[in-house]
């Protein structure tokens, strides 16, 4: 039997099996787990978990999280799978407020405190600490997720206080970050108490590299 290229195995083999399959591979040797940790190797990975076969749906409600495959000929959801949070929380707890590639970033309701959580590996992050950095409040924060130049994940996390003028004023609600062809992107309506108006555009922050803010036209 002839032996396959470490290269082969990785690009060709490992890149189509389900995330929980690569994180046992990683424990068959050093070289392997150095390979499967690499940006390029994710990236690959990523873009196979894309097909509509692999598509999953999370769902959260008072006491359980759970994983359902989407069957897209019947426009329906296949059996579930229990997740367990792996963090601390109350009932009606969690929400999600910006994913990519399979990473959230979700709110702890009663400590308004910010994660990062893989729901397949069960990894967590606090972003929230004692400087009260990192903590979020709904109608008035914005969060996305990006990919950046050195192919390493970032938050953003917009903050709109009372006193300022432009888009960043709590006049305006902003969507959930959309991270696509390098850029993420925001919809941003503007509001008043009681009455919505019907000015809609979008804002991008990360373009080609770059971190600026800019309106994109229609």
């Amino acid at each position: 039997m002839v032996d396959l290229p470490v290269h082969t195995i990785v690009f060709e083999i490992l890149t189509r099996v389900p995330t929980k399959d690569v994180g046992h591979s990683k424990s068959v040797c050093k070289q392997w787990y150095a390979v499967l940790s690499t940006q390029d190797f994710v990236r690959i990975h990523c873009s196979c978990s894309l097909v509509s076969s692999n598509q999953r749906v999370l769902l959260i409600d008072d006491l359980t999280c759970s994983v359902h495959p989407i069957i897209f000929q019947s426009n329906d959801y296949g059996p579930s799978s229990i997740v367990t949070f792996p963090f601390h929380y109350h009932n009606n707890d969690v929400s999600i407020l910006s994913h990519l590639n399979g990473l959230l970033c979700v709110c702890l309701n009663h400590t308004y405190e910010l994660l990062l959580w893989n729901p397949t590996t069960i990894a967590f992050k606090h972003l929230s600490n004692s400087d009260s950095h990192g903590f979020y409040i709904n109608n008035l924060d914005a969060i996305g997720l990006y990919v950046d130049a050195d192919d390493d994940y970032k938050v953003l996390h917009i903050k709109r206080r009372s006193g300022v003028l432009g888009y960043l004023c709590p006049h305006f609600n902003w969507s959930a970050g959309t991270f696509c062809g390098g850029t993420l992107y925001f919809t941003v309506c503007e509001c008043w108490i009681g009455v919505q108006g019907d000015k809609l555009s979008t804002r991008s922050f990360y373009r080609n590299g770059s971190r600026c803010f800019s309106e994109c036209k229609k």
